[in-house]
């Protein structure tokens, strides 16, 4: 706690703002969106691997925050205060930080793909700021950002190898996928079955069980979005800058649509299980794998040379 309170007496306004700014590059609105828009107009192959980083990258985060179940620093101290601001999206457990792993998902898959020195060193920047940004806001402990960072970086190097020519071999990619849906598998067991103490909040246990089903959808979408794009789509990431502007403007706009628009209805026409949570996960993910990506040869002629 030494170094918060550090981080606490130094905080102002100005500081306040830049924190908060910086924390919302390691969201998972962000993560998502980034990963999609590298998977549109970048390349496939770093489309995949940011997303598999992630979603492995979630399936131990999540585990380690319901098995160990360490409360945020200001429950841990009632003196410590945080960035009021911050404590909307700082819910629960703390232990490890969900952004930093977010971080490097996004930023260190890009710096992994990138050759260039420039962008690999903006991109670890980007990631210390981010694990930095959680601790001078209050929401997170050195060691919830230290063991986060471990993981991530872990997962970006370890899964490197298999993603950096994937589009070149296909087979990688159903092993990668079966790994992780049965990785995903093992986790919802768990959740749902273990006998956690009468201690453990419901709310955070509820949460971790959702995120569990969400992620499995999302993993099967990908898998079968990836076997459609090989087979009959095989759409190009290729367009001109207008193209590429509308194509992720609207197509993005109908991602985040659908997310948050299914969910009441899947809810009311399942319950508010998690079935409805993967059901709604898997048709999000799967439009962006291979609905959308069936409109790019209309883009790629918007703002073309003649």
């Amino acid at each position: 706690m030494e170094l918060l309170y550090a981080l606490e007496s130094i905080r102002n306004p100005v500081l306040d703002a830049v924190m908060s700014a910086a924390t919302q590059l390691g969201g998972e609105t962000l993560y998502l969106a980034l990963a999609i828009i590298v998977f549109w107009c970048v390349s496939k192959g770093l489309g995949y691997y940011t997303l598999t980083v992630g979603f492995a990258g979630t399936v131990l985060n999540q585990f380690l925050k319901i098995t160990c179940r360490i409360p945020r620093p200001w429950v841990q101290d009632p003196e410590f205060t945080i960035v009021e601001s911050a404590r909307a999206e700082a819910t629960g457990y703390s232990f490890p930080s969900g952004h930093t792993q977010n971080a490097f998902a996004s930023f260190g898959c890009i710096g992994m793909w990138s050759r260039r020195t420039l962008w690999r060193v903006v991109c670890a920047l980007i990631i210390a700021l981010i694990a930095l940004s959680r601790m001078y806001l209050g929401v997170h402990t050195p060691l919830d950002v230290g063991v986060a960072l471990v993981l991530g970086l872990a997962l970006t190097l370890a899964l490197w190898p298999l993603f950096r020519d994937i589009e070149e071999h296909p087979k990688r990619m159903y092993a990668a996928m079966a790994a992780l849906l049965a990785l995903t598998a093992a986790y919802i067991a768990y959740t749902e079955l273990f006998p956690f103490p009468a201690d453990t909040d419901a709310a955070n246990l509820a949460s971790a069980r959702s995120n569990g089903w969400k992620l499995f959808g999302s993993g099967l979408a990908m898998l079968i979005g990836f076997e459609l794009d090989r087979r009959y789509i095989r759409f190009e990431v290729k367009a001109p800058l207008l193209g590429q502007l509308l194509k992720c403007a609207v197509g993005l706009a109908l991602v985040m649509a659908l997310r948050a628009g299914l969910k009441q209805p899947l809810y009311a026409l399942l319950g508010e299980c998690g079935a409805a949570d993967a059901l709604r996960y898997f048709v999000t993910v799967l439009f962006a794998a291979a609905v959308w990506p069936l409109t790019f040869k209309l883009f790629a002629k918007i703002g073309a040379k003649k």
